[in-house]
């Protein structure tokens, strides 16, 4: 395999967790009956770039299927970042009436509502059937396609290039991100800003957070990497802003090459970061399995100890990252019957892999658990305070990640 982006050889895997079924698969009861495809789930790292990168396996469009159970508009600390970027980058690029906002992997709608109530024009552009479908319900207009140069040329053809061009945790999970990459600066105007989230490579490595590794995230990006790989295309990042979702997020705003914005000193401030830890040294990715093994090992002793000592045991969210940590470690029904889910598109349904059952979370107060399993530990507190009527049995809230870490629920 070569790199996606600079086509270097690939051959330092810096973390294999083996075969996994993609990780938002999740299963009807018909389905337990048939085969399930697993495949390779290994990331490496480019010597040359430092792009990190899934092993090529399966195509987008097998991951990213038509019912696709994700929507964003299930978690309320989500909406709630949508809207502070929302009312921070109106006033910062002065967007009213006559703006286009474009985002890219608009998944529900849960963001370009708020564009919308405030009378500003966009368009969504979302591959999957299941989220588009909502977002239209809403009155936001929805290309169903997968966004790339080709695409960006048509929006450029019809005149619909973006003033603001949005994407939100969709860089990382683009196979060709060159091709991406030349489609952003295509669909953007002159004097257009790009601004795109997503997990920071640094805080992936130093916080071990190695349950975010699935099919659907094909790079794993450092300011570093995105820099040299939107000058290939043409684009610059001005400015950066380090976020707290998903356990450590970088915002990076791009614009054309050209484009007289000045550079801000957080560009600087986060590169040196990144250089301290480590993130161009072999060796910083050489360690990593060795923790993560450490990590899963932990998982299975507490689950373990918990069926010894007749504990009934709960998971709560049916997160992908939750996904990836219980098919590296093996966890069955055994020792974590039942997941609970806010999502009512995951209710019914079985984790992949695990086929583990997936409740309405009505179900904590039937069964009374001993122990929840927190799977989304990037919303843990958020969680802990949906379900705090447990308190009204002794119960203990767990996370894994970085370790088996409890949680105290709020007074």
């Amino acid at each position: 395999m070569d790199c996606r982006h600079c086509q270097n050889p690939l051959s330092n895997v810096f973390l294999d967790l083996g075969h996994a079924p993609p990780s938002n698969a999740y299963l009807c009861a018909s389905d337990l009956h048939q085969p399930e495809e697993y495949f390779p789930l290994r990331l490496y790292v480019c010597e040359r770039c430092w792009l990190v990168q899934t092993e090529d396996c399966t195509p987008a469009e097998n991951l990213f299927a038509a019912d696709y159970a994700y929507f964003s508009s299930a978690s309320q600390s989500w909406l709630e970042h949508a809207s502070h970027y929302v009312e921070d980058i109106i006033r910062r690029l002065g967007l009213n009436h006559q703006s286009h906002v474009v985002e890219i992997a608009s998944n529900d709608g849960y963001l370009l509502r708020f564009f919308l109530d405030r009378g500003i024009p966009c368009l969504g552009i979302e591959p999957t059937a299941s989220t588009a479908e909502a977002a239209e319900a809403t009155g936001i207009p929805v290309l169903r396609e997968f966004f790339g140069a080709q695409l960006a040329q048509q929006l450029l053809a019809e005149g619909r290039q973006a003033d603001l061009l949005i994407g939100n945790n969709v860089y990382a999970h683009v196979p060709d991100i060159n091709d991406f990459t030349t489609g952003l600066k295509t669909a953007l105007k002159p004097n257009g800003t790009i601004t795109l989230e997503f997990p920071h490579l640094l805080k992936f490595l130093q916080n071990k957070y190695w349950d975010t590794a699935y099919h659907e995230h094909f790079s794993y990006l450092s300011l570093q990497t995105v820099q040299q790989i939107f000058a290939r295309a043409g684009l610059r990042v001005f400015d950066v802003e380090e976020l707290a979702t998903h356990g450590g997020s970088l915002r990076v705003f791009g614009c054309h090459q050209l484009d007289p914005r000045p550079e801000t000193a957080l560009v600087g401030t986060v590169l040196a970061n990144e250089e301290a830890g480590g993130l161009n040294r072999l060796e910083t990715y050489l360690s990593f399995q060795q923790d993560v093994d450490s990590i899963k090992d932990g998982l299975l002793e507490y689950l373990i100890q918990q069926k010894r000592e007749h504990k009934v045991v709960a998971g709560y969210g049916a997160a992908a990252k939750g996904n990836t940590l219980l098919n590296y470690a093996g966890v069955k029904p055994d020792l974590l019957p039942f997941i609970c889910d806010a999502a009512t598109s995951k209710q019914g349904k079985f984790m992949p892999g695990s086929h583990i059952p997936i409740l309405d979370p009505a179900a904590m107060l039937e069964t009374m658990p001993d122990t929840i399993v927190i799977l989304p530990w990037n919303i843990a507190d958020e969680i802990v305070d949906q379900i705090r009527e447990a308190k009204a049995w002794p119960t203990t809230f767990v996370t894994a990640i970085p370790e088996i870490i409890e949680i105290e629920p709020p007074v």
